[in-house]
């Protein structure tokens, strides 16, 4: 079942001759997300010399794409053995190295990793002798790791694309080439969140306006194409299409991007199966709803840009203008986008007595209701979501597991019933939503957040899915 055998064997025999130790086997490799796949996997030792001569036990696996992939590398200690943490080793074994960051084939090959892999160790060795008893409770963990063996998702092992895209780690596909998905794109490219942005321009006819200039001036790292098959093994699949179509009121405005995203949604998803759907298109909330029922994928991974851009300007302004430092690294802006948006907490400072609680109260909300005026003369530019969404897609590729307010599925938050998709604090990774930060209890937010859920819930039911 590998893409590229003859190569792939010519590697492995290449490997055979420098280090005849090795064991060339099939196993079951379990990935991140719990996905497995049967992948070829080669073990043994490789000689290091530090002081004094040592042989490292590692475990390669190789995946379905190579060698336009690199494998996945582990130490394979045994029971007496402990792993130092390092630069180039986690605690779980799982080997970084420059060399697998910047493969590239034909130029990188196995025996070259290898090689890389013996320098590294010699500069610092990732293994150590334990004692007896440290020895014990080592088995009991390998025994562990062997049942649950995990390494990062890697999605060239499960394209579906014929090797298109089988060099890309990072890979990020903005949807729709307007101003906004524009925006998203040189955004992205500009904070280097990933190693490669496609843009997919559905429009008709060839490319101009700013998907020419994009071409024209060769921005690094940026795809554009008309084919779903680029956007394949995407981390991060963002979704800035609105239709500009001849609807006459609101509701068929937003069906009429219903049936867009319709056409859209589930290819990207066929495409990318384990992204992160993230949604820019209007109204956000309700077009979240949508991309989570057309692609079929976990609440989790189906996100709305939400309320991010308005609670990083809050936050800002709270900090920065009305010198609130304190306030300001528990305030979010929540709820839905536009008019009923509404500033919130996550903690409150505890106090002696309830007449100071009041008055922190007090005093926090008329500073909330400054910034929350001078919020409402900012606007949202295309550029400016565009920073929102890089700054969104940065968290989930780089697992930075930090908090943003965007849209999330908020049934069974606040005594909201419906599924519906609002603003909330989460903490974001590669998985997408990793947990929902709870909000301080305040009846006047709650009471908009419910008033927010029923007006959406209602105009989602008219809509045809």
């Amino acid at each position: 079942q590998y893409k590229f055998r003859d190569l792939t064997i010519e590697e492995l025999k290449n490997v055979s001759k420098t280090y005849p130790n090795f064991t060339f086997s099939m196993n079951t490799y379990t990935f991140k997300d719990g996905s497995q796949k049967d992948l070829l996997n080669f073990s043994g030792t490789v000689p290091v010399k530090y002081g004094n001569s040592y042989n490292i036990p590692i475990c390669l696996w190789i995946l379905d794409s190579h060698p336009f992939a690199p494998p996945i590398c582990f130490l394979k200690p045994t029971a007496n053995m402990g792993i130092a943490v390092g630069k180039h080793v986690d605690a779980r074994g799982r080997i970084y190295l420059p060399y697998l960051q910047n493969w590239s084939h034909p130029k990188s090959t196995l025996v070259g990793l290898i090689k890389e892999m013996i320098a590294k160790f010699e500069e610092e060795l990732p293994l150590y002798s334990l004692s007896s008893s440290d020895a014990a409770r080592q088995s009991e963990l390998l025994s562990y790791i062997a049942k649950i063996t995990e390494g990062e998702t890697d999605m060239k092992s499960r394209s579906k694309s014929g090797g298109r895209n089988e060099g890309c780690f990072n890979k990020i596909t903005v949807v729709g080439a307007g101003d906004l998905g524009i925006a998203c794109v040189l955004a992205i490219a500009a904070k280097d969140v990933a190693d490669k942005v496609v843009l997919l321009d559905l429009s008709e006819g060839a490319a101009k306006g700013g998907t020419m200039d994009l071409e024209i001036f060769a921005v690094p790292n940026v795809e554009i194409s008309k084919d779903f098959s680029a956007s394949a093994d995407s981390k991060v699949v963002v979704l800035t299409v609105n239709s500009l179509g001849n609807a006459q009121t609101y509701l068929d405005v937003i069906q009429s991007n219903v049936d867009l995203f319709r056409g859209i949604v589930p290819a990207v998803s066929h495409y990318s199966q384990n992204a992160v759907l993230l949604v820019a298109s209007h109204p956000v909330e309700v077009m979240t709803f949508v991309s989570w029922k057309l692609s079929s994928f976990p609440k989790s991974r189906v996100i709305g840009v939400g309320a991010n851009l308005d609670s990083e300007r809050f936050q800002y302004m709270l900090t920065n203008l009305l010198k609130a430092e304190v306030m300001a690294k528990d305030a979010w802006v929540v709820g839905e986008q536009g008019e009923d948006k509404v500033p919130s907490w996550t903690s409150c400072n505890v106090v002696a007595n309830e007449t100071e609680a009041m008055a922190a109260r007090n005093s926090r909300e008329k500073v909330a209701n400054r910034a929350m005026e001078v919020l409402k003369g900012k606007g949202q530019r295309s550029w400016s979501v565009g920073l929102s969404v890089a700054d969104l897609a940065d968290s989930i590729v780089k697992d930075k597991r930090k908090v943003h307010s965007v849209s999330t599925l908020a049934k069974g938050c606040c005594n909201i019933n419906s599924e519906v998709f609002l603003s909330l604090p989460c903490i974001l990774g590669t998985s997408g939503v990793i947990e929902m930060v709870r909000l301080e209890e305040d009846p006047l937010v709650q009471e908009k957040l419910q008033s927010s859920a029923g007006s959406i819930h209602d105009l989602q039911q008219q809509l045809k899915l």
